[in-house]
């Protein structure tokens, strides 16, 4: 199984924090520093890559729906799911990475790969997360405007499982920070860098979601595992802050700067 290296901030920090019952048995004493100095001098830090390719045309006729979600704190799983779509590097080409993630245990629900971006490949994500959604919860499905999740096929399948629907109303990625963070992890720390087909990017990716959702502890759920905190219910203790402000926060700081 291929496993990309660890990046040098969050990546660095949870592999310190999964260490320590293997360091404290053998009687290692090493600082956050140290354990990065040593990460880097092994060739084990990976520096982040710019996204270079677009995935949402919002540029379309669908209705587009309100934002539901402005500082809300989901309390138990299926109380919110983010939405999003990132590129795959394929052969000469890009695959298409659909992602469906519970907002309060950061466990993905839902995901397909695909060598398209038609609406009917954002459907199978959609219908994988239904599927394990217990038939009683009423859940907010937040996504960007993109035409995959505004078209009628997908909207009547929303609908028809009561969901709530919620959207961004611009272009900041503020709006859907956490399915964004989400989709830096896998690819910075999880998947390879490219495969030949979608079917092979499908097969490794399956892998990389497993190990993501039961084994790597995640520290905006104050390290735990996404599974675990999946099944539990009340308010998390979170250790993260906001790396993306609001353009209004953004012009309010400057205009008093």
């Amino acid at each position: 199984m291929h496993i990309r290296k660890q990046q040098p901030r969050c990546g660095g920090r949870k592999l310190l924090f999964m260490l320590q019952p293997f360091l404290k048995q053998r009687n290692i004493a090493i600082g956050r520093d140290a354990f990065f100095n040593l990460l880097a001098k092994n060739k084990l830090l990976v520096r982040n890559k710019k996204r270079s390719v677009h995935t949402t045309n919002s540029k379309h006729f669908f209705y587009r729906y309100p934002n539901l979600v402005k500082d809300f704190s989901a309390l138990h799983a299926h109380e919110l799911w983010v939405a999003d779509i990132t590129y795959i590097p394929v052969k000469e080409r890009f695959a298409y990475l659909y992602l469906i993630t519970d907002a309060y245990s950061r466990k993905i629900v839902g995901f397909h790969v695909s060598d398209n971006m038609r609406v009917d490949s954002a459907v199978i994500a959609l219908q994988k997360a239904l599927d394990q959604k217990p038939a009683d919860a009423i859940v907010i499905h937040h996504s960007d405007r993109g035409l995959q999740y505004c078209s009628n096929e997908y909207v009547k399948l929303l609908q028809q499982h009561h969901a709530l629907i919620s959207m961004t109303q611009n272009g900041d990625p503020y709006e859907n920070a956490m399915a964004e963070r989400v989709n830096g992890i896998l690819k910075s720390e999880l998947i390879a860098e490219n495969y030949a087909d979608a079917r092979e990017a499908m097969q490794h990716i399956t892998r990389c979601i497993t190990i993501y959702n039961y084994r790597r502890v995640h520290s905006s759920i104050n390290y735990q595992i996404p599974h675990h905190v999946h099944l539990q219910k009340g308010p998390q203790i979170k250790r993260w802050k906001n790396y993306y402000k609001p353009k209004q926060q953004k012009r309010d700081e400057a205009m008093a700067g």
